[in-house]
């Protein structure tokens, strides 16, 4: 399966950058056109941030949920350089 790579433009010399594996389910993989995705961001970068930058803002109004290396995370919590986010939007049903 091809693998995406997003690339943010260069830092200022005093950041430092780190790599988020990004793993996107249902609507926000179709947004992202598939499932795996590579991003490198700033240290610093939070959960909520990485999805706002790929464009799901309305996914996280909608109860969006965000994990990091498996475990549910708010959107605050900082990445670590090497770490999986997963993007899991909301499921409906009947």
């Amino acid at each position: 399966m091809p693998e995406c790579v997003y690339q943010a433009a260069p830092p200022p010399h005093d950041m430092t950058t780190i790599t988020v594996h990004i793993l996107a389910f249902g609507p926000a993989a179709e947004r992202l056109g598939g499932r795996h995705h590579t991003k490198d961001v700033q240290q610093g970068t939070t959960a909520g941030a990485l999805a706002v930058s790929l464009g799901l803002e309305d996914w996280l109004g909608m109860g969006m949920a965000l994990a990091i290396n498996g475990e549910r995370v708010e959107r605050d919590n900082v990445l670590d350089d090497g770490v999986e986010l997963a993007l899991l939007p909301p499921v409906s049903g009947g």
